[in-house]
Formats: structure tokens, C-alpha cells, sequence
């Protein structure tokens, strides 16, 4: 069964609505010019409450290491997602220093941009494919999709998801033409950027659940 994973929580009727509806994963977001920013303190709440419900998935965009040891000493996160321009360098000096799973998010418009994922096998955990936002924008969460076939046939080779511009209209289609093992929301559940709708949560989840 694809798992489900409900990006951009930053509040606990958010949160209570995510766990109701049996998500899988939570993503929190740690990126202030993002309106689902949440601070350390904030997301120390956040995660204790989701501990034991959901697994925890910490959204940063090319942090520096100071700002990742803040966040990772008041959040209980299970996961680090790595959302910006990341080299695999870059992402293995983070695994080895904080000693957490590491998602790296790849932005795609092209079958090159799905080739990319290679660099990062055996570095990261999990690849996260969303699509490729303007440079002007933000790095995710705009409700942005891309053509699903690109990923025809590709072996990643690793644990791998699918984001970008998915609703509970949509999933079903999305898991059909890729297989995907997870899927990731953010805008798709909510009624304006950074406000999570409990009907859209569970309608995601329950069509995600529902699909093939």
C-alpha cells in the first residue's frame, strides 16, 4: 500500500486532523520565508504530539549546520528532508554529523532532472521527486506538478516518493502512472497557503488509501 505522507503542518488542528485521517508521515517546515514555517518551539510541541501517530519529517531548504542543530535539539523528528540545491556532499556531511535519515527532494522538468537522483544513491535515504518550481518561488508547495510518465521505467534504485501538485482529485492517477511508494501533499489539503482543511486531509488520505 503507497504510504502518505502530509506536508506543511504548523498548528495542532492541523496536526490532530492529519493523525485522525491515519497519514503515515508528517512534514513540518523550518524555511521562514515558507507561510507553514514553523519555529523550533512551535514544532517541539508539534512533533511530542505526533510522536507514536506519525513519523516526522523536518522540511529545510540549504540549512546550515547551527540552524539544524537548533532545530533537531527541541524537535523530535524521524527524518531530515532536504528541499533546496543540496549536494550529495553537502547531504552526506548532514547524515554524518546529525546521524538522521536524510530525504533528498529533486526538483524535475525533464527526464535529466529524474536522472539526477543517481548522485544521491547510497548517500541519502530516500528521494523525494517534486516538481521543479521558478527560480523566484518557493522550493515546494506551490501546487506544481509534473509529467508523471518521466519516471516510466526509471529505477531509482532506492526508496523513493512522489510530490508535487497532488489532491484527492488526482492521487489515484498519479499512484497509477508511477507506482509510487509514498506520496507527499502539501497545498492539495488546504484551503490557503499554510492552512490545513480537515475535509481535504482526509478525503487525500482516503483516496490515496483507495487507489488501484
Amino acid at each position: 500500500m503507497t504510504q502518505i505522507k502530509i506536508c506543511g503542518i504548523s498548528n495542532m488542528r492541523g496536526l490532530d486532523a492529519v493523525i485522525a485521517a491515519r497519514a503515515d508521515y508528517g512534514g513540518f517546515v523550518f524555511y521562514p520565508p515558507s507561510p507553514r514555517n514553523v519555529q523550533p518551539g512551535e514544532a517541539a510541541e508539534l512533533t511530542s504530539r505526533a510522536k507514536g501517530h506519525l513519523g516526522r519529517a523536518g522540511l529545510f531548504v540549504n540549512p546550515q549546520d547551527d540552524f539544524l542543530a537548533e532545530v533537531l535539539s527541541s524537535a523530535d523528528l524521524d527524518v531530515v528532508q532536504l528541499q533546496g540545491s543540496e549536494s550529495p556532499e553537502r547531504v552526506a556531511q548532514i547524515k554524518s554529523r546529525f546521524g538522521i535519515p536524510i530525504w533528498k527532494a529533486v526538483s524535475v522538468a525533464t527526464r535529466e532532472d529524474v536522472q539526477r537522483a543517481e548522485i544521491y544513491r547510497e548517500l541519502a535515504d530516500f528521494i523525494l521527486f517534486d516538481a521543479k518550481t521558478p527560480p523566484s518561488a518557493l522550493p515546494g508547495g506551490m501546487g506544481l506538478k509534473f509529467d508523471w510518465t518521466l519516471l516510466a521505467d526509471f529505477d531509482v534504485g532506492m526508496p523513493w516518493g512522489l510530490a508535487g501538485g497532488l489532491d484527492a482529485g488526482n492521487v489515484d492517477d498519479a499512484i497509477a502512472a508511477t507506482n509510487a511508494p509514498l506520496v507527499d501533499v502539501c497545498s492539495g489539503t488546504e484551503s490557503a497557503p499554510g492552512i490545513k482543511d480537515v475535509d481535504r486531509i482526509a478525503a487525500f488520505c482516503k483516496a490515496a488509501r483507495n487507489s488501484g
